[in-house]
């Protein structure tokens, strides 16, 4: 059974994770990165990465997978700043 901390933590990371969705469709659909700064997502990336990490060696599923979902989802972002300007 799920705890009730646990659960937070879910529902935490369902929610910041989710904020990012939007970004990822408009930049597909418009291929417009100008108003992204390159910098902030580079360096939000490697903090997402680095939670991840400590989500790993803490084995605190909930910060694990948010942090993997999003970090994916800034990646997008960030390749699409990289290639598209």
């Amino acid at each position: 059974m799920i705890s009730a901390v646990s659960l937070l933590g879910f529902m935490a990371a369902l929610f910041t994770t989710l904020a990012l969705v939007p970004q990822v469709i408009r930049t597909f659909k418009t291929r417009d990165t100008r108003g992204i700064s390159l910098w902030m997502y580079a360096m939000s990336s490697l903090g997402v990465f680095l939670w991840m990490v400590y989500g790993i060696v803490l084995q605190a599923w909930p910060i694990i997978i948010a942090n993997a979902v999003t970090f994916i989802l800034m990646i997008i972002i960030l390749i699409m700043k990289i290639r598209l300007g």
